[in-house]
């Protein structure tokens, strides 16, 4: 081999071993400043509390503080159009939801974002299902109870939710599909003002998410009637699911997932996707997401976004069904 082939040969070695060290520079130095994440609902409701959990685990693996911005409002839309429009260097995340990229593009006549096309999906990181909750002073304690009630004063009874889109509202919205009832829905800003609507007896019912709703059941200030989702909660087993007490394919569940603004480096996305899985991993953090009503979950990039697309079309049929649309 002559001594110029040989050169050559080092050259395009080196150039080689140069790629390998500069495309993972950028995830090897991530993060260089502080990372936020944007949650669509206030203070203290489930998204909160698990990204408020799961930021303090990532920060330390950052080397760098994780910052929770509640943008509550329009159903998660204020929160995702912020994300959405912020620079894709991995610093800005957005705590999708079962809202932002599900229901609210059926919901909503006009985004301000496009679900598919404005994000980068990094992780599926868990679901809950909401608890259908009503005040004591309302004078039901089951399901079959409630109904008849609604029967009897059909159009007068009342649920809150967090939003118009929210899984909280589609929750209202197929109860009454399913069971043949009117009832009227009470949208309020955030999901910690519709529970507390519920608690003053302002409103005649609400669906609470697991986290939330055990913990005022516990307490004696809202009664149980039922879950929203196909399987009963570990964490609760003594609270049916809608669906075994005569409201057949009842399934609304919340659903999280860190998603970050389209054109975010791939390998970035890898990054975080791996951190958040790792996280999502310990037994502490399984440990207390599922002791409040929460599954941990957990995919590839590429898992999630199937997942989102297969969502949207899922909703769409429950939103369509029901007629729901924000006012």
């Amino acid at each position: 081999m002559t001594t110029a082939r040989i050169l050559v040969q080092m050259r395009l070695i080196a150039a080689l071993v140069a790629l390998l060290v500069l495309a993972p520079a950028g995830a090897q130095s991530y993060a260089t400043k502080p990372v936020r994440i944007f949650v669509t609902i206030g203070p203290g409701a489930a998204a909160d509390v698990l990204t408020r959990l799961l930021g303090e685990k990532l920060a330390v693996r950052f080397g760098q503080p994780v910052i929770i911005e509640n943008r509550a409002g329009a159903g998660g839309n204020i929160a995702a159009d912020a994300v959405a429009k912020s620079a894709p260097d991995g610093h800005t995340l957005l705590m999708a939801s079962s809202s932002t990229h599900g229901a609210n593009i059926w919901v909503y006549p006009k985004l301000p974002f496009d679900p598919i096309r404005d994000f980068v999906p990094i992780i599926l990181v868990a679901r809950n299902p909401n608890v259908l909750v009503v005040p004591p002073s309302l004078g039901v304690s089951t399901l079959a109870e409630l109904l008849s009630l609604a029967r009897q004063r059909p159009g007068e009874l009342t649920y809150a939710s967090g939003g118009t889109g929210t899984s909280m509202h589609l929750s209202g919205e197929v109860l009454a599909s399913l069971a043949g009832i009117r009832l009227q829905h009470i949208p309020y800003k955030t999901t910690p003002e519709a529970i507390n609507a519920a608690l003053a007896g302002d409103v005649s019912m609400t669906f609470a998410s697991a986290p939330t709703a055990l913990s005022q059941v516990k307490a004696g200030k809202l009664k149980a009637l039922g879950l929203t989702s196909e399987r009963p909660l570990a964490s609760a087993p003594e609270i049916p699911t809608l669906a075994s007490q005569g409201l057949a394919g009842f399934d609304v569940s919340a659903w999280y997932g860190l998603a970050a603004p389209a054109g975010t480096p791939e390998a970035l996305i890898e990054r975080i996707n791996a951190e958040t899985g790792r996280v999502l991993a310990l037994p502490e953090v399984r440990e207390k997401l599922l002791a409040i009503g929460m599954e941990p979950l957990g995919s590839t990039p590429a898992q999630f976004g199937a997942f989102i697309r297969a969502e949207m079309q899922r909703l769409g049929e429950v939103v369509k069904a029901s007629g729901a649309k924000a006012n």
